[in-house]
């Protein structure tokens, strides 16, 4: 099969943070048709240029997930407290080690190490992390995310990925006046950007490097989806709208807060993960900035998330696997509920695929083909110059004319996102 049109076709990423971003996307365009038609009942009013739009006042939005998005944000501290530190489950001291993270794969293990030691960090058996040379030494109070601390340098340090030694030492101080202190951390299935810095795998609180861009994690081949931590770092500066919407409005449309379900959660990874890692970037286009969004968390648990299931079967040691469907609902008038399975439109055949029968209506082509109709309905001068001041016809054509978005995009992926997969334009050529 044609790979450009497998692309415009499928649902490449099911995840449940994509699925509500793109049905969102599928309502602000049904709304954006109402404001350009006139109905008073659209989220929108005019904005002061030509063609442009923006939200009525007082008008928010909140993101609500089950559980903290893939990749950055789900390392989180598994912290116990100091009178169970010093002995592992079976009674001896085991002495951590810490490597620094490298450009290549810093982990030089044989298989058969790397197998115990995945097996003696997922049954959490190390207890305290110390070592006797004056190497490293890491530690995390309550409520701090993971950090390293350098004693005695030995090759490179990279400061991305690993935090302060001053803001270490409040953490040791804390630590020493009865805290809880992290004996390892939760992990991510979500992997490194190839060509990036990398994990150390180290069993304990170092497994991990933090900030980082990850990949989806996935049961076959490596996937090309950022993780859902980047990719909501990315819309709290680009906006949920995407480029295309974004030749209608005069501001991007940005999350008011994330609100996180009951479950593992650390209110600094969210922020270093969502906020932190892009407060930084500068010459930002006007109305572009890095929002401060609000991250909360709620004590209500999802009733079918994986941690609800595996307790109410406690006595099973059933695998559990992620489902490949997708359910979405977005508040438009046609089929507003979607079902997918493996991206394509649930029961769809083999010889189905390639069809329109067989699309998500959120996937790229039908988001596009509702973006078409909504300037087909516009008259030319009422139309923003973005899409008066040329001929353009795919996807990729009307993206790329979104002049302010991408050069707030070329500014985060350069000071930020710096190793971002990017789609390949010849999958992007369609219409």
């Amino acid at each position: 099969m044609n790979m450009g049109l497998f692309y415009r076709d499928v649902l490449n990423d099911s995840h449940a943070e994509v699925v509500a971003k793109r049905s969102f996307q599928r309502y602000l365009l049904h709304q954006m048709r109402l404001a350009t038609s006139y109905q008073q009942c659209s989220i929108f009013i005019p904005g002061t240029e030509t063609g442009k739009w923006k939200l009525k006042p007082n008008i928010i939005f909140i993101f609500f997930c089950s559980h903290t998005p893939c990749g950055d944000a789900s390392i989180i501290p598994i912290r116990e407290t100091e009178n169970h530190l010093s002995k592992s489950v079976d009674g001896h001291d085991i002495a951590g080690q810490s490597v620094l993270c490298s450009s290549s794969n810093c982990d030089h293990r044989g298989p058969e190490d790397k197998r115990k030691s995945e097996k003696m960090a997922s049954s959490h058996m190390i207890k305290r992390m110390k070592n006797a040379d004056g190497g490293f030494f890491s530690t995390i109070t309550e409520d701090m995310a993971v950090q390293q601390v350098f004693a005695k340098p030995e090759g490179n340090v990279n400061p991305e990925c690993c935090e302060s030694s001053e803001e270490m030492q409040a953490a040791n101080k804390e630590t020493n006046a009865g805290k809880l202190k992290a004996v390892d951390v939760y992990r991510t299935g979500a992997k490194c950007v190839p060509g990036e810095l990398s994990d150390t795998l180290i069993p304990g609180i170092e497994y991990h490097c933090v900030g980082l861009l990850r990949v989806k994690p996935g049961r076959g081949d490596r996937t090309c989806s950022m993780s859902c931590s980047d990719k909501l770092a990315r819309w709290n500066v680009l906006g949920c709208q995407g480029a295309l919407l974004m030749h209608f409005l005069q501001y991007p449309v940005y999350l008011s807060a994330v609100i996180v379900g009951k479950c593992p959660y650390s209110q600094e990874a969210m922020q270093r993960a969502v906020i932190e890692r892009c407060r930084h970037i500068s010459l930002l286009p006007d109305g572009f900035l890095t929002q401060e969004v609000q991250l909360l968390q709620s004590d209500l648990q999802f009733e079918h998330s994986r941690q609800a299931i595996q307790e109410g079967q406690t006595s099973s040691k059933r695998k559990l696997v992620p489902c490949s469907a997708a359910i979405s609902w977005s508040a438009v008038p046609e089929r507003p509920l979607d079902v997918t399975s493996d991206g394509f439109r649930q029961g769809t055949t083999k010889k189905g695929i390639g069809s329109s029968q067989s699309r998500s209506k959120i996937c790229k082509v039908e988001l596009f083909h509702e973006f078409q109709k909504l300037v087909t309905s516009i008259s030319k001068e009422n139309l923003p110059d973005t899409l008066r001041v040329k001929t353009l016809e795919t996807y990729w054509d009307y993206k790329e004319a979104a002049l302010n978005y991408q050069e707030a995009w070329k500014a985060l992926r350069s000071q930020a996102l710096l190793g971002w997969i990017k789609n390949a334009q010849e999958y992007l050529l369609f219409m």
